[in-house]
């Protein structure tokens, strides 16, 4: 019987014994760095089940569960996930993610978030992973739970787990968006951060405000979506406004867009001091709309830009400005360049994806991903350098290593058998740009077999993140039959 009642959106989905803990994380904030209570609800929830449990320096959660009797001799399994989440919302909604739960919905075979993004990135795996810690009916190896923090805002928690502190030698990472595609390699990344103090100026006599706004992205996840060429807000206000001043000169009170470093923007708003009354302005705007909605026919037609009156607020200098708005107009975002040993796969990348630009200072972040390591620097080395033309200082931080694949994996070869034997078809191997911790975690354990794999999800790091119900099933039948299988049930 569910435990649900029957309004829930979780009522009669199955596993139950899953969604029950997927459930327990849409009502538990857990924003990058605020990963606190949910960790520590967990910590009781295993201890309660005499589960050995433990909480690193770093703040990640490491849980244990004894083999199956007569199964402890088999190979030692590392299930591997992390505990936060993208906080992304559309800009009319009061969701707070610091208090709020997440509020999913069931439509057409899916469970979504509407409003906001919904955290199955990596609330699914997560669920998964304390499913099997939960369910005594399966047949397993000695098992490890490894459930990270701070993973979408810097992978830190990945970066501060101590070697030796796992036993295991095979990890199964659950984070992973495409069911029946096993991962074995994933880009490397590091951020560039962007900022400069000024002094702000009063705004000009008789001069208007007017807010200018553009919106109706579609956004996405700046690595698993970034070949789509969806549009940037930041990067399509910047380019508005240079057109703007060559028509009508402007002072630049504020310039902000974007709110993760590992999400497509999908809105960005100006705050501009006019000469005069233009009557013409809006028309000028919805012409520029148009435009822009056509540049992006089949990727991102739901471009909206507007403008509003406001009120008066200090501008940045001119020479501010005009450093600033070239800057931002010239500086890079999108695909670099394709890979040419795996074809169809992004190998560099570089997301514009926030920017914050006020009259007493100016700050934007980029995220540069790619599965060469020395390429993502050397495209981080021209961000900075381009900023360095203008004036502004820029940063470098925050690199992890890639993911190599290892085609010869025995791991990889148990995970496919399995699958063919249990869904009666072929399995796809891939490589991922997106960051996975994989790469950071084999750094510091040599030798650690690894294998990623999950449901399906979609528009992941965006309002209207969904996640497929069948893939999240086929996912623990997968999962149970593969921790059976390296067991020694199925020989």
């Amino acid at each position: 019987m569910s435990r649900f009642s029957p309004d829930s959106p979780f009522a009669g989905l199955s596993p139950d014994i899953v969604w029950k803990h997927f459930a327990s994380l849409c009502a538990t904030p857990r924003p990058s760095k605020g990963e606190g209570p949910l960790r520590d609800a967990l910590l009781a929830w295993a201890r309660g089940r005499g589960l050995a449990a433990t909480v690193d320096a770093a703040g990640n959660l490491i849980l244990k569960k004894p083999a199956t009797p007569g199964r402890e001799g088999a190979p030692g399994v590392i299930l591997q996930g992390h505990l936060d989440m993208v906080c992304q919302k559309n800009a009319d909604s009061a969701h707070d993610f610091s208090r709020d739960p997440v509020v999913p919905a069931r439509r057409d075979g899916w469970l979504v978030a509407e409003q906001t993004t919904l955290g199955a990135d990596n609330g699914a795996g997560v669920a998964l992973i304390l499913a099997a810690l939960e369910d005594d009916s399966l047949v397993h190896g000695p098992l490890e739970a490894l459930l990270t923090v701070d993973e979408e805002a810097g992978m830190g928690g990945a970066r501060g787990l101590p070697p030796g502190l796992l036993d295991g030698r095979l990890m199964l990472n659950l984070d992973t968006e495409d069911w029946g595609d096993f991962y074995l390699g994933c880009a490397g990344g590091l951020d560039v951060d962007v900022r400069r103090a000024a002094t702000p100026e009063p705004a000009p006599a008789a001069h208007r405000f007017v807010r200018i706004a553009l919106g109706g992205l579609r956004g996405g996840h700046s690595g698993v979506d970034i070949h789509e060429e969806r549009g940037n807000a930041i990067k399509l206000l910047v380019r508005v406004l240079k057109r703007l001043a060559a028509r009508t000169p402007f002072r630049l009170a504020a310039l902000a867009g974007g709110t993760a470093r590992n999400a497509l923007p999908r809105e960005a708003v100006a705050t501009l001091a006019l000469p005069a009354a233009d009557d013409a302005l809006d028309g000028w705007l919805a012409a520029m709309a148009d435009e822009l909605r056509d540049e992006l026919a089949g990727v991102d037609e739901g471009l909206t830009l507007r403008a509003e009156p406001c009120a008066a607020a200090p501008v940045l200098a001119a020479a501010e400005q005009a450093l600033w708005l070239s800057a931002l107009h010239a500086a890079p975002h999108g695909v670099r360049r394709m890979s040419r040993r795996l074809p169809g796969i992004v190998e560099t990348s570089n997301n514009l994806g926030i920017v914050d630009l006020r009259a007493d200072g100016g700050f934007a972040h980029f995220m540069v991903r790619s599965l060469v390591d020395r390429a993502g620097v050397a495209l981080a080395d021209e961000i900075v350098s381009l900023f360095a033309l203008a004036g502004i200082p820029a940063v470098q931080s925050g690199f992890y290593p890639g993911w190599a694949p290892n085609p010869g994996s025995p791991l990889l070869a148990v995970c496919q058998s399995v699958y063919r034997r249990e869904f009666g078809g072929e399995s796809r191997v891939r490589v991922v740009h997106a960051g996975l911790e994989c790469g950071i975690i084999g750094e510091k354990y040599p030798g650690l077999d690894i294998v990623s794999f999950g449901p399906t999800i979609r528009g992941a790091h965006a309002p209207g993140e969904r996640v497929e119900v069948a893939a999240v099933a086929r996912c623990w039948h997968l999962l149970t039959a593969i921790l059976a299988e390296l067991s020694g049930e199925g020989r």
